[in-house]
């Protein structure tokens, strides 16, 4: 039997593998979120659609999920890697500056949502505490998918992405007084009220305490040792202590795995080991939330839905218009231009994930009706569905307001050094620091990247913008900015070059490349590797000493170094003949770069 039962298991994650090794090709090629895929697939495999059959056929058995607890483990896991991603993107600092959205413009949310959805429901003839649990879990909006939609946008730190993290993160924090509030009103907890919500919220903010205090004085050393290490299994292992046991220790006191592992992301968003983690986890994080979104979708009944069209659709419009309507008023009074009003309240208008959690332990301690309960969840699963669908319609709306609307646009609300168009430094030894000092010294933008951890760290003490990590990870480029990037220097002195420059030019073969290389034959190899520029140490330093010396020896400034730049740019052109066609591309683009 134990034999069986564990083949079941895997029989489920290899059905969730499936899912997500057709999902994640198909989608984008279809111009769909592959959490539409995802929802779909969930809900028919799910205990709720095929799965219903699943005692009368064997073959039905093995194509559907049984073990949901399990699925829905390693989702839940992938809700604490969102969080914790999305807290290495932002920074402590960056925080600080939307404490007015999180405690002002969240706060209102969801306490005039609570109201008005509750309201409803005592109106439609629930019992005070049904309708009030209903209204507080109906009031929150899912962060994993809102924040996975903006952060595939690249728009996390654009006034739509700021101010709905901002909403998004005072209700995660309002879910542990909501929490509290469901014990009670089921009477799992003793004493007054209002002593829980005390007691809960002094242990909540000893936790973080902890978290943040820890996190500081470990946080570098932790990292700096796995960084020595090279290897990037200790890496690995070093992010997920790190991502895990934050949430534990958050989980310990009550509050959500999510919010701990948030608080060490945003911790670790300050060190310059930011770039390398976000560069390593970052496929398993998809993973991870496409697993999530299956277990969501999985939760849809589809027979309720089936029998009760109607009910349903009543349901989901009324929770729509009713959110949106709260939350546009309120993001006009705090300054944002319609559009973006329009925008965050679709994008925050569906249900989340915390009803599940929420109306599943109401249920359990008879505090709503199961029939009831599965209509609320039913509405839920099937807003959090056509969400992407929702944050296409708020662009298209924010897109024509600011078109039609004088003033609509608003100035820039981005930090100066967020989605500039940068040069990124590969290598920061004796050259990349020469380099990065006339970027400086010329106010060119630019971003630093070294495998030295020491190096590293020292560095960024200087307050240089160097970062920790491989750069011929494609993953870590396409962090450090390369979509944006507008060059890249190697300086490598390494092998490690020629995997840079390949994975540099994978991406984006139209970028500019300047490469450091030994000798004539090492620019002809780089040529053919469609660098844009290579400069050859021994031929730059013959040049030099030749320069040197005639000007020494009397000849005019102005025509050695004119006679300088011609057998420079002669020797370039032999070179690039000799590595053949592969460095005409390089050629043409420096070209169209000169003539621009």
């Amino acid at each position: 039997m134990a034999a069986v039962a564990d083949i079941h298991v895997f029989k489920d994650a290899l059905l969730v593998l499936v899912t997500a090794a057709v999902i994640a090709p198909i989608m984008p090629r279809l111009r769909v979120s592959p959490v539409l895929g995802y929802l779909a697939v969930g809900a028919t495999l799910g205990p709720y659609g095929l799965g219903r059959f699943a005692r009368n056929s064997p073959v039905i058995d093995w194509l559907t999920v049984t073990g949901e607890p399990q699925i829905g483990f390693i989702g839940d896991l992938g809700i604490v890697f969102l969080l914790f991603f999305i807290g290495l993107e932002l920074s402590l600092r960056r925080l600080i500056t939307l404490r007015r959205l999180v405690f002002g413009l969240g706060g209102l949310q969801v306490a005039l949502t609570t109201a008005a959805i509750s309201g409803v429901a005592l109106w439609l003839g629930q019992p005070p505490a049904a309708a009030l649990v209903i209204g507080a879990c109906l009031a929150l909006s899912s962060t994993a998918i809102v924040m996975e939609l903006l952060s595939a946008q690249r728009r996390l730190t654009s006034t739509t992405g700021r101010t709905s993290f901002a909403i998004l993160l005072a209700q995660d924090l309002a879910v542990i007084p909501l929490l509290l509030l469901v014990g009670a009103l089921g009477g799992a907890t003793a004493g007054p009220l209002w002593l829980g919500i005390l007691t809960a919220l002094a242990e909540a903010a000893v936790a973080l305490a902890v978290i943040g205090v820890v996190g500081r004085l470990l946080l570098r050393p932790l990292f700096r040792l796995a960084a020595h290490s090279d290897n990037p299994e200790f890496f690995m292992a070093a992010t997920l202590l790190v991502a895990v046991g934050s949430g534990v220790i958050a989980a310990l006191a009550g509050l959500s795995m999510a919010l701990g592992a948030f608080i060490a992301g945003l911790l670790l968003a300050e060190t310059e080991y930011r770039r390398a983690v976000e560069a390593m986890i970052d496929p398993f994080r998809g993973l991870l939330l496409g697993v999530f979104f299956f277990s969501v979708g999985m939760h849809i009944d589809l027979g309720f839905i089936w029998h009760e069209p109607g009910l349903v659709l009543a349901g989901i419009a009324a929770m729509l218009a009713l959110k949106s309507l709260i939350l546009v008023p309120l993001c006009r009074l705090s300054g944002l231009p319609w559009g973006n009003s329009a925008e965050i309240g679709l994008l925050l208008a569906p249900g989340g994930e915390f009803a599940f959690i929420g109306i599943g332990l109401a249920a359990g301690l008879q505090l709503i009706d199961d029939a009831v309960g599965s209509g609320a969840l039913a509405i839920v699963s099937i807003t959090m569905a056509i969400l992407p669908l929702l944050g296409i319609v708020g662009r298209e709306l924010r897109t024509g307001i600011a078109q039609r609307v004088p003033g609509a646009v608003p100035a820039a609300v981005l930090p100066p050094d967020d989605r500039v168009r940068r040069v990124i430094v590969v290598g920061h030894g004796r050259v990349g620091q020469l380099v990065c000092d006339l970027l400086d010294e010329h106010k060119v933008p630019y971003l630093a990247s070294d495998r030295d951890a020491a190096l590293v760290e020292r560095f960024r003490g200087k307050g240089r913008p160097i970062y920790y990590g491989d750069a011929s990870d494609p993953q870590f480029l396409r962090r450090c900015g390369l979509d944006e990037a507008s060059g890249v220097i190697v300086t490598l002195d390494t092998a490690a070059v020629d995997d840079v420059v390949k994975a540099v030019r994978a991406r984006r073969p139209d970028v500019l490349i300047v490469a450091r290389a030994h000798d004539a034959g090492h620019a002809r190899h780089l040529y053919t590797l469609a660098v844009t520029d290579t400069v050859p140490e021994t031929i730059e330093a013959s040049l030099q000493l030749a320069e040197s010396a005639l000007v020494g020896l009397g000849v005019p400034m102005g025509s050695v170094i004119a006679s300088i730049h011609e057998r420079r740019e002669r020797i370039r052109q032999e070179l690039q003949a000799a590595a053949g066609g592969a460095a005409s591309l390089a050629a043409k683009v420096r070209r169209a770069r000169r003539n621009r």
